[in-house]
């Protein structure tokens, strides 16, 4: 059963569904945080880690996947390029416009990646 999830694009599509989520906090957390000042304290900073661990997890067994599949490296690489923004974006101080700019960047990004290889591979 997950050979043939691996096959369908199941991963992809799954990961794709994450960085929406993503880009949905990132949008909503803004908006909160600029409607109520003190809001920034009831988000934790750790779900951006734990974000981040599953966004890398998934592109890995996704994106890699899709290389020993199809053999293109472009998806890997525009999904790579996407997790090294959104990574970035932890560096940079929590609800500042930097981070959410690169974090809804990384994010559009690597779900191009994941849509790529999903393409790719069908």
């Amino acid at each position: 059963m997950f050979q043939g999830a691996l096959r369908n694009g199941a991963i992809d599509r799954l990961a794709i569904g994450v960085s929406g989520l993503c880009l949905v906090h990132c949008i909503a957390s803004a908006v909160l945080v600029t409607l109520l000042a003190s809001a920034g304290g009831l988000l934790h900073p750790a779900i951006h880690e734990a974000g981040m661990a599953l966004a890398l997890v998934l592109g890995l067994i996704g994106l890699g996947r899709g290389i020993s599949q199809h053999g293109f490296m472009l998806p890997a690489s525009i999904g790579g390029l996407g997790l090294g923004m959104m990574a970035g974006a932890l560096t940079l101080g929590h609800g500042t416009g930097e981070e959410l700019l690169y974090s809804v960047v990384g994010v559009l990004t690597l779900a191009l990646g994941h849509d790529l290889n999903r393409r790719a591979v069908i």
